[in-house]
């Protein structure tokens, strides 16, 4: 058989139908899946010691040769226990394994074996337990130990010796695969073959050669991305825009209006963004405020001012929960106001206060007779267009990708100009990260907090003090306040041992909170029942949400004054100071809980930053010093591409992908000099899932 990329991993050698199945657990269906799924850690295993340098509980890889093998049964648990006796020229050491009998077979005596894994002690004899272990082959050719080995995530019943030899059989296709970068590029920034890139990455002759191949692979990943991105944005700053007259008089009647005074931060951006939508070229800019500091309302003043323009806005939202609630919120800001608004999701439409059908409100938004739209991604379906959009804002706008910002600025019914476009995030970037990745957009921030505001009493609650915490929980609900309680994850998992919703849920209506009312939110939910859910929370009916981070952003319950999250250490510091910005919102002190189960430094550091911390754009630097790039936002933040190794945090690579990408486009826009690239582009974009 030709090995090719295209190969199913089931025509390999030793595949069967079971491991196939298996392998397709990890989406791996071909050779070049497997050459593409890449290893998160590496043990380094390369230094060989000679048995006598050994010490207990160090982890060592020892060359020796077998000198005894023998199986027999454990006196106590009766399992299969193989004992090894290896020695070198400068001594001796025992090697157990339990339940593996067949290793009698497998190794013989006389046989030189390569050992990698940890010293224990056994009463006065050193002893490696369940090493790993290779017969000595030719230099290079070892696979699970002696060198920097690979170790990939997995799935039941498929080991990390069966990816090993599975994954060095089709690198033996790496060659097929296209290096896309032009020559010019490979050259100029010193980058090794792609091809070379992805054997490295798998089995590393050294650890320089290893950090080359992921400075490669890393530097593709951006490159692609920023290469789309500027080519995408340059079409959009080559339009024109319609300009909208400030219409001032309007504009302060709203603001005298509001049952509260603007923060000079709010006014300024307000006044950035009002300037801006009254030229005739595109605005592009991006508004950061921190969690509470009052970006809808700033949002509110710039629609209302298109509103009076006569021409259409369209404020779009990543879930449906979010969506609704800015719809309600602006329905309450712009009562007093001539405005028309309407709002657009997969199972809510709406029309002012009347509730309508999916085809009346997309009716009415083509026909102009909607000034204000809010919506989720249910906006960007081909039947919605619009009349006279010239402003589009999109709320979390790191949720969404450039592809999806096209679509909202090709809704417009006037193909000579597009919409003005804001994005909006509560998520605090610093800002030398935001200038690195939306260099050509302006930014207004907002720091201020409204007055009214009571910074949140934030504490890490150790494990012998959860009882007392769910004692102030029961007396926080017995005073009519409500509580979050958020989990990482939906399930149960064994492997990564941290509370998950289903379990905690079960646990707080069975054993903690049994007189309690608790409702459970996820992602899993079918979008009308996340919907009641919130709706129980928001009226009252249920006074605890044990949830995902799906409340992550937006949701506004005024009368929560507690949220408690459980495996804290498993999210950002910014995503943490998210959770913590959905209470105290109200009149009523409110308190943020942090259990975590782990005892390190590392963690308690990160988790008292917090503690001290007020503001998010410094908890987003403290984040980005602590845990490094890529995890700023936590595991669980959506909407970046979806990179296999690569960071938009990897600041200093992001921006030499950008710098790249602009030479290349400043001197070829078509990318007709370099077809492979153009092709590698097509490919990027047929890959881009909307959310």
């Amino acid at each position: 058989m030709t090995l090719t990329l295209h190969t199913p991993v089931t025509q390999l050698s030793t595949v069967g139908q079971t491991t196939g199945s298996r392998l397709k657990k990890l989406e791996i269906f071909t050779a070049e899946d497997l050459i593409f799924y890449f290893p998160f850690r590496y043990e380094d295993f390369s230094q060989i010691d000679s048995i006598e340098s050994i010490t207990p509980n160090s982890r060592v890889t020892i060359r020796g040769r077998i000198e005894q093998l023998k199986s027999r049964r454990g006196w106590k648990s009766k399992r299969a226990i193989t004992e090894a006796i290896i020695s070198d020229k400068t001594g001796s050491v025992k090697a157990l394994w339990f339940n593996q009998p067949y290793l009698t077979k497998t190794l013989e005596v006389g046989t030189e074996v390569y050992l990698s894994g940890k010293v224990g002690i056994d009463k006065y004899d050193l002893q490696l337990v369940s090493p790993l272990y290779e017969k000595v082959k030719r230099a290079g050719d070892q696979l699970h130990t002696a060198r920097l080995v690979p170790i990939y995530s997995t799935t039941e019943r498929l080991t990390q010796k069966q990816l090993r030899w599975l994954i060095k059989l089709a690198l033996n296709a790496a060659s097929q695969v296209v290096d896309w970068l032009p020559e010019e590029t490979i050259h100029r920034l010193a980058l090794p073959r792609l091809a070379d890139a992805l054997v490295q990455i798998h089995f590393p002759d050294s650890k320089q050669q290893l950090d080359q191949a992921i400075n490669r692979i890393k530097f593709d990943e951006l490159f692609i991305f920023m290469l789309q991105s500027l080519m995408l944005r340059r079409e959009l700053k080559s339009a024109d825009a319609v300009a909208v007259e400030f219409h001032e008089t309007k504009v302060k009647a709203f603001v005298d209006c509001l049952p509260f005074q603007l923060t000079s931060d709010q006014r300024r951006a307000a006044w950035e963004i009002i300037r801006d939508i009254a030229k005739p070229k595109p605005m592009n800019r991006l508004l950061e405020g921190d969690v509470g500091a009052g970006k809808t309302v700033v949002a509110a003043m710039v629609m209302l001012d298109v509103a009076m323009a006569g021409k259409q806005a369209v404020l779009m939202a990543p879930t449906e929960i979010l969506a609704v609630q800015h719809f309600n919120t602006l329905v309450k800001l712009l009562a007093n106001h001539d405005v028309t608004l309407g709002l657009l999701t997969q199972t809510n439409q709406m029309i002012g206060s009347d509730v309508a059908t999916k085809q009346k409100v997309v009716r009415v938004i083509a026909a102009g007779d909607i000034d204000i739209v809010v919506g989720t991604h249910a906006l960007l379906q081909p039947e919605v267009t619009f009349s006279e959009l010239v402003l589009a804002i999109v709320d979390e706008q790191h949720r969404f990708g450039v592809q999806q910002r096209k679509l909202l600025h090709e809704k417009s019914n006037h193909p000579s100009t597009v919409p003005h476009f804001l994005s909006m995030t509560a998520t605090p970037i610093p800002r030398s990260l935001a200038l690195t990745l939306y260099g050509d957009l302006d930014i207004s921030l907002i720091r201020e907090m409204p007055n009214n505001r009571r910074p949140v009493i934030t504490d890490v609650v150790d494990p012998a003090d959860r009882a007392q915490c769910y004692q102030f929980i029961s007396e926080q609900v017995a005073e009519g306040r409500q509580v979050f309680v958020i989990c990482p994850l939906i399930d149960p998992s064994d492997k990564l041992g941290v509370r998950s919703v289903t379990e905690e849920y079960e646990h707080l209506t069975t054993e903690v909170f049994s007189d309690i009312s608790i409702g459970m939110l996820h992602g899993k939910l079918k979008p009308a029942e996340k919907q009641r859910v919130m709706n129980d929370f928001k009226s009252g009916t249920t006074s605890v949400l044990v949830a995902t981070s799906v409340v992550e952003v937006g949701v506004d319950i005024p009368n929560a004054t507690v949220m408690m999250i459980e495996s804290a250490e498993r999210f950002g510091l910014a995503q943490l100071h998210q959770f913590r910005g959905r209470v105290g919102r109200g009149q009523h002190q409110a308190f943020c809980f942090l259990l975590t189960e782990k005892n390190s430094q590392k963690t308690k550091a990160r988790l008292e930053a917090l503690v001290e911390a007020k503001d998010g754009f410094a908890l987003a630097e403290k984040d980005l010093e602590l845990r490094g790039p890529g995890e700023v936002f936590g595991s669980t933040q959506s909407g970046w591409p979806e990179f296999r190794l690569a960071s938009l945090f990897d600041q200093q690579l992001v921006g030499l992908a950008r710098q790249e990408a602009e030479l290349i486009l400043d001197q070829d826009p078509e990318l007709a000099a370099v077809p492979q690239l153009k092709n590698r582009l097509q490919e990027f974009r047929k890959q881009v899932h909307f959310e």
